[in-house]
């Protein structure tokens, strides 16, 4: 029993003394369950809506009323007609559009059917039910209040069933993905957090065995510079990663049929620069880990679950806490999801990807040279 305590002792004493790897495994299970109880939300609420009131009537803008008092939809720009609401939609600024014609008014007035058309961003179909769900909840709810009061004008009397119609029409279109297929939403994302792992356990992992072994201290007292030892030690892996993000659009085109609408020149390099913002992200994890174990924990705890659970991969953002949702945007791969997204399935790129486009480029940049000063710091 006595050589039983002293073992236990002894394990403790050494889980006392690695504080980092204390502090991680202490606070890893609170820290996953505060990420999935926010983000793991299936009710999808708060969606952007791009809206054309043709009609502009005391009619047109009650039936908006119904759609923001859903709490399904939040009216994020209103327009003047449906070019403007697809390029919102392109742009991803809006996941729905509604397009209210002129005779809106006029019809309901006179009893007749009032069509009004709305757009769905079908690349999510979780989001594209959901959409087309509300509006046809919230059209028939319209519905009812319109011929509440056709009923109500007309003291009383009882409409024949021939003059009974239904006095909103509306017909969802989905865009990008009209089949639903839930393997081309998927099939994007999984790529983006593929490549984003391995480049962060490449990096992490291999210069921190390094580290451990003792070969990483022969390699400082050479006359190589710290910025030549940096780049040699990353570059052989952006080839590597590069070379498996090609494999990977490769077997989402091939294997599971998801097409490339966009340009491959645009994918291919805005890839390679979150390629190398990943690996940056990196090597700031071997910088501050001691042991492959705190490596691990660090890239699975702090980069990774956050990456799967907050950039939008699964779970639609518009729905998280604004708190939430800002750790997100400080994601590199939270941005490339929709540039990758928007490229393969949309068929989009340039400027109307530049709001995803220049923060990922920005934090890609910052978190690369951040690497290189903490790497720099460690090697002197």
């Amino acid at each position: 029993m006595r050589r039983l305590n002293t073992i236990i002792k002894k394990e403790f004493i050494h889980i006392w003394r690695d504080k980092a790897t204390l502090i991680m495994v202490l606070l890893m299970p609170c820290g996953i369950l505060l990420l999935l109880g926010y983000a793991m939300s299936n009710d999808i609420e708060h969606l952007p809506l791009a809206v054309a009131d043709l009609s502009k009537t005391k009619e047109s803008r009650r039936y908006i009323d119904h759609y923001w008092v859903s709490k399904y939809f939040d009216i994020y720009q209103y327009v003047d007609g449906e070019d403007e609401i697809l390029e919102l939609i392109d742009r991803g600024e809006a996941k729905g559009g509604l397009l209210i014609p002129e005779d809106f008014g006029r019809k309901v007035e006179s009893a007749e059917t009032a069509a009004v058309q709305f757009y769905i961003d079908g690349t999510n179909p979780l989001e594209g039910q959901v959409s087309q769900l509300a509006v046809s909840t919230i059209s028939s709810k319209s519905s009812e209040r319109i011929l509440i009061s056709q009923l109500n004008r007309t003291m009383g009397n009882a409409l024949g069933s021939e003059a009974i119609k239904m006095p909103i029409d509306a017909h969802a279109l989905y865009m990008y993905n009209p089949n639903m297929r839930r393997v081309n939403y998927m099939v994007p994302g999984l790529i983006a957090v593929i490549l984003q792992t391995q480049a962060l356990l490449l990096t992490a992992l291999s210069i921190v065995k390094e580290r451990e072994q003792g070969t990483m201290e022969q390699l400082i007292v050479t006359p190589i510079k710290s910025w030549e030892l940096m780049l040699g030690k990353v570059i052989p892996y952006v080839a590597v990663a590069f070379f498996n993000a090609i494999l990977a659009l490769a077997v989402g085109v091939y294997w599971f049929k998801v097409a490339i609408a966009g340009s491959i020149l645009q994918l291919l390099l805005y890839s390679l620069i979150y390629i190398i913002g990943s690996l940056g992200m990196g090597v700031l994890v071997s910088a501050v880990s001691k042991t492959q174990m705190q490596a691990m924990y660090l890239t699975g705890v702090v980069i990774m679950m956050p990456s799967f659970i907050l950039s939008g991969l699964m779970w639609p953002r518009e729905s998280m806490p604004p708190a939430v949702y800002t750790i997100g945007e400080m994601l590199p791969v939270t941005h490339y999801l929709v540039i990758v997204r928007g490229i393969m399935l949309k068929g989009v790129g340039g400027i109307y990807l530049w709001h995803s486009i220049w923060p990922m480029v920005a934090l890609c940049l910052i978190f690369f040279i951040g690497s290189v000063l903490a790497f720099k710091k460690r090697i002197v």
